[in-house]
């Protein structure tokens, strides 16, 4: 009876704390590898601890900070862009909440991911190759005193920068000099390397860059940088510099640019139109407004040729600028 009596206790305080863990904001994400899956660059023992002890324990102590305040209705990055608002408590455990989180998944145990061609080329504008790069976001991990982290984020320019934060602080804090959205960070507390390395951070540094997963770093940076419309469709691009160089000298009535320049617009409208329009924009809308474009370029062109007045080469000139930017809107939207 008394074993009875014990084993329905047990159930009852499971069933009680699962309840808790279902209402709790905040939950530990599963990995998508096991924890033996990233050796030799880190150690089993390590990430099952770091995983379920470490993290765990972030987990439990944000959704003690926020019980019962307006934070707990908030998304983890909400929360961190306003941190200053929220106690040392929800800095610091919604802090390593989200830098686990990103951590784990910019990890992989499958071979040559690669960053894509977007990616390497920020990459390159910014840091001269993937090597420097690598390089620099090194000596930021080796050079943080104590605990932090290294990052590789996107700033609000859309340009990639390596900073690096102590403890549990991110680049999304409001709180934090170097504000931008992370792309990959690297854990340098000592319970992320110190059973398998001990006090050898480089050795842990040199190793991690074969686990990074660059198929998620990339689809972090693709999120946070949208691909232009114009690095998409770079006849747009080009007619975009004509029409802009002529439509707004007209505003403040100096018709000369497009009277010089009407059939280099006339040609690239055609050169647009001929270029056809990139899959992920095409639509009806847009064929219809190129069609548009092209016609209206090519009688522009001759109202100049027939030396029409400026009243109607601007208003000409107006109409083709809307239809310019009806494009822009269809594609954007």
């Amino acid at each position: 009876m008394r074993g009875f009596q014990v084993i329905t206790l047990f159930i009852i305080v499971l069933s009680v704390a699962q309840v808790l863990q279902a209402q709790s904001p905040y939950t530990l994400p599963e990995l998508s590898y096991g924890y033996d899956a990233l050796e030799p660059a880190i150690d089993a023992r390590t990430m099952e601890i770091h995983h379920t002890k470490h993290h765990q324990g972030y987990v439990n102590n944000l959704n003690k900070a926020v019980e019962g305040t307006d934070a707990a209705a908030q998304t983890l990055e909400v929360l961190l862009g306003n941190i200053s608002n929220y106690s040392v408590a929800v800095r610091n455990n919604g802090g390593g909440h989200y830098n686990h989180t990103l951590f784990w998944s910019v990890l992989t145990p499958e071979e040559e991911t690669q960053p894509t061609d977007r990616l390497r080329k920020a990459v390159r504008a910014e840091f001269g190759s993937m090597e420097s790069m690598i390089d620099q976001m090194n000596q930021a991990a080796a050079t943080r005193f104590g605990s932090g982290w290294a990052w590789l984020s996107v700033d609000a320019g859309n340009r990639l920068f390596i900073s690096s934060t102590p403890n549990q602080d991110n680049p999304l804090m409001d709180v934090v000099e170097e504000r931008g959205t992370p792309i990959l960070g690297i854990d340098v507390w000592e319970h992320a390397y110190y059973l398998q390395y001990q006090n050898k951070r480089g050795d842990y540094l040199k190793g991690i860059w074969d686990v990074i997963n660059w198929d998620e770093v990339s689809k972090r940076y693709e999120a946070s940088v949208p691909e232009n419309i114009f690095e998409m469709w770079p006849e747009l691009d080009q007619f975009h510099t004509v029409m802009s160089q002529t439509f707004h000298p007209s505003e403040e009535g100096d018709l000369d640019p497009i009277k010089n320049r009407s059939e280099e617009m006339k040609n690239a409208a055609k050169k647009l139109s001929d270029a056809g329009i990139p899959s992920e924009l095409d639509a009806e809308e847009v064929r219809n407004a190129v069609a548009d474009l092209v016609a209206d370029s090519d009688k522009l062109h001759k109202m100049v040729q027939s030396e029409a007045t400026d009243e109607e080469l601007t208003k000409a000139l107006s109409g083709l600028h809307d239809t310019f930017h009806l494009i822009v809107k269809t594609c954007h939207d």
